[in-house]
């Protein structure tokens, strides 16, 4: 007997495939991440990020204006410090001219609608690559989750709409909800990182803006101290709803491919927007397959957004957002 029931007809061809599909990629899923540096002019290609860069603040202008014209309505902005501003303390990311500060003006004015997301993190403005305050080897948490506090404000004095802050510190969140509703800047969101693993794939990043760990004695080598561990699930939940409660707008899991688990388990248990950083490294190993031919560049980088999506993912951070808009045009 033949059966009644044959689901191949729903794959027949291009145009039923289409009209039954699932999950759908469009411009409104992406957060572009943009690397700005200081100096005029400046279109800085990222060795380890083929055709990724870092741009003046005159080219970022340039880069939102394109962005916002192929439908690409949020970003998420990055810094390249110089060296001499950098200390313990990460003074120079609450100065008020500082580069972030100047970038997102340099947004909005480019740009007025363009969404407009911070970094908030010490490891570009610190002498050791940390994301904290490094004191008698270790990264001190409160302390430096004050110092973030002050740095978050200073984003939303400037004109950010959300601030990210990407430490993992334990009640940053709060402090940073509680400093923002205090000065008034109640419509000011926060985007938490809030289930950030220490994962090996952040290595082109951290070229990009020069923020690795410094190797020195008394100073950790790694950042696995309070970024989470890999091997676990459960508390990626426990970070997520802490956060909630502390007053985070937006969720995040990072990094993406490897973690497609974790998303859904946060995406089933929360009702906020749940948002994915497909970083530097899935982006990095993809184009090298590409440029060798071992892959097909356009295939796979469909198939690796669409899975972020079709996991519970509601917003995509991605290196490959303008690639795949124009792919879909």
């Amino acid at each position: 007997m033949y059966p009644l029931k044959r689901n191949r007809r729903l794959r027949a061809n291009e145009a039923i495939r289409a009209l039954v599909r699932e999950t759908i990629i469009s411009p409104n899923d992406f957060l572009v991440p943009l690397f700005v540096v200081e100096g005029k002019g400046v279109k800085d290609e990222i060795p380890s990020m083929p055709n990724y860069f870092r741009l003046s603040l005159d080219l970022l202008e340039k880069e939102v204006k394109e962005l916002w014209a192929l439908g690409l309505k949020s970003v998420l902005l990055f810094v390249k410090v110089d060296d001499t501003l950098k200390d313990n303390k990460g003074t120079e990311a609450i100065n008020p001219n500082g580069l972030m500060q100047r970038a997102i003006k340099t947004v909005k004015n480019a740009c007025p609608d363009m969404l407009v997301m911070t970094d908030v993190a010490l490891d570009p403005y610190s002498i050791y690559g940390h994301d904290g305050i490094v004191e008698n080897g270790m990264i001190i948490n409160d302390e430096s989750s004050e110092v973030l506090a002050q740095m978050a404000l200073s984003h939303a004095v400037a004109g950010a709409d959300f601030v990210a802050p990407s430490d993992m510190n334990d009640g940053r969140t709060l402090q940073i909800r509680t400093i923002l509703e205090q000065e008034n800047f109640k419509n000011t969101g926060i985007m938490a990182y809030t289930a950030k693993y220490a994962s090996a794939f952040y290595g082109p990043f951290r070229d990009a803006l020069d923020s690795a760990p410094v190797d020195l004695v008394d100073v950790p080598k790694d950042k696995k101290t309070y970024q989470m561990d890999y091997g676990n699930r459960l508390e990626a939940i426990r970070e997520t709803l802490i956060d909630i409660e502390e007053g985070a707008d937006i969720v995040m899991v990072k990094p993406g491919l490897c973690y497609l688990d974790i998303v859904r388990d946060i995406k089933n248990e929360v009702d906020v927007p749940v948002a994915v950083y497909q970083v530097s490294g899935e982006y990095a190993m993809l184009k090298a397959a590409a440029e060798r031919g071992w892959l097909d560049h356009d295939a796979v980088m469909m198939e690796q957004v669409t899975s972020i999506k079709r996991a519970g993912a509601d917003i995509i951070a991605s290196y490959f957002a303008k690639d795949v808009v124009k792919l879909l045009s």
